[in-house]
């Protein structure tokens, strides 16, 4: 394996991928972009039956999650395909999967059996309810996480049935969450040279997520219900209606309150008894939030968003994904990536979202072709012109 990301970060890596869908491409991702080695071990045409479940090869989301990788064809179900794949593992930092357990054990990639091919591996492991436990081998998909993890009771508006988040939340917590831990693994595989077993799991990363609503139930024993774009105890906070669509404003904090009443020239708000204090406020949130809009309507978002802004009170519009990426700040912060892709042509990727000053995260090239760096692999390993043939013939790889 060499190096094929731009970024030094983590060139020293070697991470073997066999993720799939998209929890644990999001995990090796970072990897990726930071420079480290990472091969992705796919099954051979015809041997995955849930193959392309996001899409085809090269649509958006695919040259998205998979990009600064090298592509190794491997039907690790076969025995030459296996053994292979230990070959790979003996010089590898990390191997990355999101099998289920029972999936795992069976094909013996577990990681008891390949610390013992390599003891310095780190195993990171992406499921979508544990390693073990009652439901560990049920299937997982974002979206059941999102229910069972208690998102989807406390989004939408109340009374309107359980809503699902507009994006792959579950999905990219685990990922990251699994991230963070193969760090860790790492960082301490410096002081003890053992590698270790790193486990996230959709169902607890979603609950992780949810953060101060899962603590208030569990400290305060109060189930938190849907608050629409209200905040769940901070007025006002949510979405306003302009003369002409909506905006985002976070005024809750009294000084901020009080700016706001001056700026809309209502110091009837400001010095009304019974909204001086932000208990106080939430508990008339229907009258401050008529009283707002009222004064909201007679002007623009961009209007009140530069009158805001002005007072240093917290507020923003609420755009479009072609809003978001013609905003001067989006621009400027380097958000979409250029990239050429062989297929494609130019096209533009979603950057990484950390910045490093003297090291950062690169995009260097999209998707590999599928299996396109086979015969260079295994030649690495001491296969035979003649070996690999046989090895295509067989559909191993």
């Amino acid at each position: 394996m060499v190096k094929t990301a731009d970024s030094s970060a983590l060139k020293h890596l070697k991470i073997i991928d066999l993720t799939r869908v998209r929890a644990g491409p999001t995990c090796v991702r970072f990897f990726a972009d930071f420079g480290a080695e990472v091969l992705k071990v796919e099954s051979p045409d015809g041997v995955e039956a849930n193959e392309g479940v996001i899409g085809p090869r090269d649509n958006y989301d695919n040259l998205n999650l998979h990009r600064n990788k090298r592509s190794l064809t491997l039907n690790f179900k076969e025995p030459e395909g296996l053994k292979i794949l230990y070959q790979l593992v003996k010089d590898a930092d990390v191997v990355i999967e999101n099998f289920r357990p029972d999936v795992k054990n069976r094909l013996k990639i577990d990681y008891e059996t390949l610390s013992k091919i390599n003891p310095r591996i780190i195993m990171g492991s992406i499921s979508g309810f544990g390693q073990d436990g009652p439901y560990a081998n049920r299937p997982g998909f974002d979206q059941i996480a999102q229910g069972m993890g208690g998102l989807m009771s406390i989004t939408g508006i109340p009374g309107q049935g359980p809503v699902r988040a507009g994006i792959a939340v579950s999905d990219s917590t685990a990922g990251n969450y699994a991230a963070i831990g193969i760090l860790v693994a790492l960082l301490e595989r410096e002081q003890s040279g053992k590698g270790q077993w790193v486990q996230s799991n959709l169902l607890q990363s979603m609950i992780g997520l949810c953060d101060f609503q899962a603590a208030r139930y569990l400290v305060d024993h109060d189930i938190p219900p849907q608050a629409g774009n209200d905040h769940p105890f901070s007025t006002p906070m949510g979405v306003y209606q302009s003369a002409d669509g909506y905006f985002n404003l976070g005024a809750s904090g009294n000084g901020q309150y009080y700016a706001l009443c001056d700026v809309l020239n209502r110091p009837d708000l400001r010095d009304d008894p019974d909204l001086q204090t932000l208990k106080g406020r939430t508990a008339r949130r229907e009258f401050v939030n008529q009283e707002l809009n009222k004064e909201f309507a007679t002007q623009t978002s961009s209007y009140w968003i530069d009158q805001l802004n002005a007072k240093s009170i917290p507020c923003g519009p609420i755009y479009n994904m072609a809003e978001v990426f013609s905003d001067p700040q989006v621009e400027h912060l380097g958000v979409a990536v250029k990239v050429t892709d062989p297929n494609r042509g130019p096209i533009e990727l979603v950057a990484t979202p950390i910045k490093l000053s003297r090291t950062p995260a690169a995009v260097s090239f999209t998707l590999h072709a599928k299996g396109s760096d086979n015969l260079e692999l295994l030649q690495s390993l001491g296969y035979s012109q003649d070996d690999i043939k046989k090895l295509q013939e067989k559909k191993v790889i």
